[in-house]
């Protein structure tokens, strides 16, 4: 299967297509993505990511993708940026996806002068495989619940 890893910012013709994909999977609504996507075009944070299957990005399936915020609704705004709405399409789990988007976020941070990533989730195997370490409890904004704070730091080598 060839899929291509694409930036927001360098592929600004994506947004209004990005921007419903993500509002489909998440349910927030598709105006705060588009304006964050464009918020995001010429600046490092925010910035969003797309895996595309096949060779022609301009006509393939959007498979997976994710963000990079200042801060992912949580309490913990000392812990900036962070990882958000990543997703992979139930029909491509299992194939190493999300793991090459991860790294490939992490690859392009780490360009543009950061070597720290934050992440807030109800998930508890999954990042530690990838490297992210436990770092603390946090509560996302209206619940009722403490989830859990990943942090990844990394360098050249790491990636």
């Amino acid at each position: 299967m060839t899929c291509s890893f694409l930036s927001l910012g360098d592929h600004p013709q994506f947004i209004p297509r990005a921007a419903a994909w993500f509002h489909e999977k998440w349910q927030i609504p598709e105006k705060t993505y588009l304006d964050s996507m464009h918020a995001s075009l010429g600046a490092s944070i925010p910035t969003w990511y797309l895996v595309i299957e096949g060779d022609f990005i301009e006509s393939g399936r959007i498979i997976a993708g994710a963000g990079v915020i200042e801060n992912d609704f949580h309490d913990r705004r000392d812990l900036s940026p962070n990882l958000c709405a990543l997703y992979v399409e139930e029909d491509y789990r299992g194939r190493g996806i999300a793991r090459s988007l991860l790294d490939f976020v992490c690859s392009d941070m780490r360009d543009h002068g950061y070597a720290t990533l934050y992440l807030l989730t109800d998930h508890t195997d999954f990042y530690e495989k990838c490297g992210w370490e436990y770092l603390c409890p946090a509560q996302s904004n209206g619940e009722d619940h403490l989830s859990r704070m990943y942090v990844h730091t990394f360098t050249k080598e790491s990636l």
